[in-house]
């Protein structure tokens, strides 16, 4: 699976660990997060990441 860097503050969504403190289940894909998604980081939007492959 693909991870994603936001952009901001550079935290990884690693789809393989999904995001636990916002109820996303390992094995998530970015393309499947809730558009209200945010980073758990720094707040950004869904659409401030970039795929790093």
């Amino acid at each position: 699976m693909e991870k994603w860097e936001c952009t901001v503050c550079g935290w990884i969504y690693d789809p393989a660990k999904g995001d636990p403190s916002q109820g996303i289940s390992p094995g998530t894909a970015f393309e499947d997060l809730p558009e209200d998604w945010l980073c758990p980081e720094c707040g950004a939007p869904k659409d401030m990441f970039e795929l790093v492959g």
